[in-house]
């Protein structure tokens, strides 16, 4: 049960977003509305500090120009008409259109809100996942809370759950790891969550502190919250993982979300910027590999080990980094343990540690043409030029016989080297050439599995499988933060 003090609900009229203080004891303040200016107006411009359970905006289908979804149960709409059933949804220049089973349009506007009854759920089908990573494909997911449709474009429409935090987190922490995996990792994890969320909302109201860099030369990216318009966060691995209540959510889940409701990281009086991902490969990164160029002490380079491994400073520290094996908490081939950890489809990628991909010259280039929109003509050389004390690489120079360009950052470059994506921008290059000199293949050697800036979650589980608690966890990624409960 959400604490007395923290009974509001967030509810959005074609007008904008109004907050309404829904309080339990009956009549007082009942239907009071207050101006909701901005995503979470309880938090104040120069600190990220909160005091009760917020609700989340989370875009589901993100620029969609049709899509079908079954209401179960009661849903009401801003008529007070009362919704149930099989509904398709469609825009018609610039207008959200719903209509039932046999075509007839119910509702026509900019904006619908579905307000859902206490027992009521809504199934959407063929949602993405995994967009533009190796593990992309659509599920049929069912989702509690309210449903919002909000034209995005003349010939779009964004599909977005209104869901308290703690819901919210329930389905993440099962989305994003096995339900089944210890309690102190689910713990961990759940903190982890909640804290970078509630920061980014905070950094949302602010502005950018720098713009990406696209030069004729240089083509700096990177993406993070700024890039939403309309909602909070996203449902997929771009932002956190939320598949609704499409996952069961396990006991241990339950209790991890329960044993640290309202807990948060805290560093300097603000809630930690609090990033994570799959595996680190054996030490953390730095902020300003994978984002902006800003400095956050809690973010620092550590070692995913109980004794400290010297950080990546040269290309031959590079090479003797990636092309062994050092011991580490995610350094694990634990089936059992595995299993226990990572969701099925994360389990079809079993080389995450240390890796290898293969190119020839020409399957490359056509790669490099279809991601970055550039011809490079033959490829002559790819040549890291920035990396991170993890080894991943910031800046990258990618030379051809038609041009030559710099690019960044982390997630930049993964896409731009891979179909989808590459696990991360730890790798080394070899050149592979024939007998005449000339290039016929690239060789990436590479470690680790996302940006590797904060939580390592295959370590942190590891951990959790060894008697570390969640916060001697949290102690070991986030340098100097401490836990903080906040409502």
């Amino acid at each position: 049960m959400i604490p007395h003090a923290a009974s509001w609900k967030v509810s959005r009229s074609l007008n904008g977003l109004m907050l309404r203080r829904a309080r339990e004891c009956p009549g007082e303040h009942d239907g009071e509305y207050i101006p909701f200016l901005t995503s979470l107006s309880f938090i104040h411009k120069k600190q990220t500090m909160i005091h009760y359970e917020p609700e989340i905006r989370v875009a589901l289908l993100q620029n969609y120009s049709e899509a079908h979804i079954t209401l179960k149960g009661d849903f009401s709409s801003a008529h007070g008409r009362i919704l149930e059933g099989c509904y398709t949804v469609t825009v018609d220049d610039g207008w959200v259109l719903l209509a039932d089973s046999s075509g007839k349009e119910i509702v026509r506007q900019k904006e619908i809100l579905l307000q859902a009854g206490s027992r009521s759920f809504f199934t959407v089908s063929d949602v993405k996942i995994g967009i533009d990573f190796h593990w992309q494909r659509t599920q049929e997911q069912s989702f509690r809370g309210d449903l919002f449709l909000s034209a995005s474009r003349d010939a779009s429409f964004n599909l977005i759950n209104n869901v308290l935090l703690e819901n919210y987190l329930e389905s993440v922490i099962s989305s994003e790891m096995s339900a089944e995996a210890p309690l102190e990792f689910l713990r961990a994890q759940a903190i982890t969550a909640r804290s970078w969320l509630v920061s980014m909302l905070a950094k949302k109201q602010e502005a950018r502190t720098s713009t990406p860099q696209r030069t004729g030369n240089e083509i700096v990216v990177w993406q993070d919250v700024n890039d939403h318009d309309g909602f909070d966060v996203c449902a997929d691995d771009h932002c956190q993982r939320y598949q609704g209540i499409t996952k069961i959510i396990s006991e241990n889940v339950h209790k991890a979300i329960e044993s640290t409701r309202g807990h948060f990281l805290v560093y300097g009086g603000k809630i930690c910027d609090a990033r994570y991902y799959k595996c680190c490969g054996g030490q953390t990164d730095v902020f300003d590999t994978a984002w902006e160029d800003k400095h956050y002490d809690y973010l620092s380079n550590i070692s995913d080990d109980v004794k400290p491994h010297s950080p990546v400073c040269t290309e031959g520290d590079a090479r003797r980094w990636l092309t062994g094996r050092p011991s580490a908490y995610c350094n694990t081939s634990d089936e059992k343990l595995l299993k226990q950890i990572l969701p099925a489809f994360d389990r079809e990628t079993s080389d995450f540690f240390r890796w290898q991909v293969a190119y020839e010259r020409e399957d490359l280039e056509e790669i490099i043409r279809e991601k970055s929109g550039i011809d490079f003509g033959d490829l002559k050389n790819i040549e890291p030029l920035e990396r991170g004390p993890s080894g991943r690489i910031s800046r990258l120079k990618i030379d051809g016989s038609k041009r030559t360009v710099m690019v960044g950052k982390e997630l930049e470059i993964r896409r731009w080297l891979s179909p989808s994506h590459l696990l991360s921008s730890a790798f080394v290059v070899t050149v592979r050439r024939n007998t005449y000199g000339e290039v016929i293949g690239f060789v990436f050697i590479g470690g680790g599995w996302g940006h590797g800036v904060g939580l390592c979650q295959i370590g942190a589980a590891v951990m959790a499988s060894k008697g570390f608690q969640a916060e001697e966890i949290l102690t070991h990624y986030f340098t100097g933060a401490q836990l903080k409960k906040l409502y």
